[in-house]
C-alpha cells in the first residue's frame, strides 16, 4: 500500500472524528481533531499521541515508539496496533483520548 493510499485509508476510517484534518509533515502526514495535533502517518504505519492514562493500552500490544530516523525519536507517539486501526469505532475512540476530546 502507498504511503498516500494508507493515508486516505487512515482518513477514511477517522472520518467520524470531530475536525480532522491532515497535514504533510515529517516526511508523512501529521493529523490534528481541531487545534490538538494527535497522530502521525508516517511510512505505511499510524501513530498516537499518548498520556499516563493511554500509554498502557499501547504498552500492551508492545506498540513500537515513533522513530523516523535514528536521531530521532518521540517517545510519547506510538504505533495504533493494527486490530484497533481496522476497526473504525474503537479507532475514533483512541483517537479523541489521543486528541484529549
Amino acid at each position: 500500500m502507498s504511503t498516500d493510499s494508507f493515508r486516505d485509508f487512515v482518513l477514511e476510517q477517522l472520518a467520524g472524528l470531530a475536525g480532522l484534518r491532515c497535514k504533510r509533515m515529517f516526511g508523512g502526514y501529521g493529523l490534528y481533531s481541531g487545534e490538538s495535533f494527535f497522530g502521525i502517518v508516517f511510512d505505511g504505519r499510524l501513530y498516537f499521541k499518548t498520556f499516563p492514562d493511554t500509554l498502557a493500552d499501547f504498552l500492551a500490544c508492545d506498540s513500537p515508539v515513533f522513530t523516523p530516523s535514528e536521531k530521532q525519536v518521540l517517545k510519547n507517539y506510538r504505533e495504533v496496533p493494527v486490530d484497533i486501526l481496522e476497526d473504525d469505532d474503537k479507532l475514533i475512540a483512541w483517537a479523541r483520548k489521543a486528541a484529549r476530546q
